[in-house]
């Protein structure tokens, strides 16, 4: 008897897929959102390849002041740095971008150094601050988030006292004011000594002030979810605390976590290139697309590239952020778009 007419075998519907499969397979049909990712692989890719254009393709240290240099341009010998454009010839100006693979493509800075392996090298710096701060940022929010919703009581009053201290500040007051005092001093707190050029400076600071706006939202969630019908079964079968954190919030918590990455990438990023800017964020010798800004602020009108350039790389950075954000927030929320 053929399977079709045996009346003991039926027809077994395939397993339905689970809630990260069809939040991926979302994102995927979200063109906008993909292009966005795209965009943000190809600035991580060029900038991780910083080294490589300064060696090959630039030719020059851009680190190294460059202030007596020579290129060649157009089958003559150019001087970097030439007396600038004006009746009495006072001053330098750099020379300008050439718009060409090769070395100085988008000109130089004041101090003869090519801008354009300056921005991968900044891009690098800034988006290693951005990311690794926006990780501590979401791990601090998620732990002080959990603990306060779930546990309530003493906890959640000493935990929202101190998530008030900081949200009490304003933002970049609290990350200059930070900045200005552990620059001038690094840490020197028993085994840990960080001096003030060591990356690991900004991105504490900038992970740390951001907390109270993820944390505030994770423990309104842990409180909904702790008077679900399932953790409260776990509870009344006397299952242990780290147990129903681990098993039962914290998965719950992660889609969350995971919508507010790329925003908070995004702040941060804006953040440290306003610290770099006013010089107490990254510190020379490194460099960043907020260092980049401050340096061709006085060349302003004579080379503006200089500063357009890392700003464009800023504005393209965090649109792309904001649009891959949305695209996570449709994806892994169903009920978003009936919000809007």
């Amino acid at each position: 008897m053929s399977d079709a007419t045996n009346p003991l075998v039926t027809d077994i519907a395939p397993p339905a897929p689970g809630y990260w499969a069809t939040a991926g397979r979302k994102l995927i049909r979200d063109r906008a959102a993909i292009v966005s990712l795209a965009v943000l692989i190809i600035i991580a890719l060029l900038c991780a390849a910083a080294p490589w254009y300064a060696q090959h393709i630039a030719r020059t240290d851009p680190f190294q002041s460059n202030l007596s240099g020579t290129v060649i341009r157009h089958g003559k010998t150019v001087e970097v740095l030439a007396a600038a454009n004006n009746p009495l010839h006072l001053g330098i100006e750099p020379i300008g971008p050439s718009w060409r693979l090769g070395p100085y493509m988008l000109g130089a800075d004041d101090q003869g150094r090519d801008v354009a392996a300056r921005l991968l090298y900044g891009g690098r710096n800034s988006l290693i601050i951005s990311f690794i701060s926006a990780g501590i940022c979401l791990g601090l929010a998620a732990i002080t988030g959990i603990l306060s919703g779930y546990f309530g009581g003493w906890t959640d009053r000493i935990i929202s006292w101190l998530l008030d201290a900081l949200w009490a500040f304003p933002v970049f007051l609290l990350a200059i004011s930070l900045s200005v005092v552990l620059i001038a001093h690094g840490i020197d707190i028993g085994p840990i000594r960080l001096d003030a050029s060591s990356l690991a400076l900004p991105i504490t600071i900038i992970g740390i002030i951001y907390v109270p706006y993820v944390a505030r939202p994770v423990r309104g969630l842990v409180i909904g979810l702790r008077q679900s019908e399932y953790v409260l079964a776990a509870i009344g079968i006397g299952g242990p605390a780290w147990r129903i954190l681990w098993f039962d919030i914290l998965p719950n918590v992660i889609s969350s976590l995971v919508v507010f990455a790329p925003l908070i990438v995004a702040l941060d990023l804006l953040t440290e290139a306003a610290l770099s800017f006013l010089s107490i964020g990254v510190q020379p010798p490194a460099a960043s697309w907020g260092t980049i800004i401050e340096n061709g602020e006085s060349l302003i009108y004579t080379r503006p590239i200089v500063a357009i350039a890392p700003g464009i790389a800023i504005v393209i950075t965090v649109l792309a952020l904001n649009i891959l954000g949305d695209g996570l927030r449709d994806a892994l929320d169903p009920r978003a778009k009936l919000r809007n």
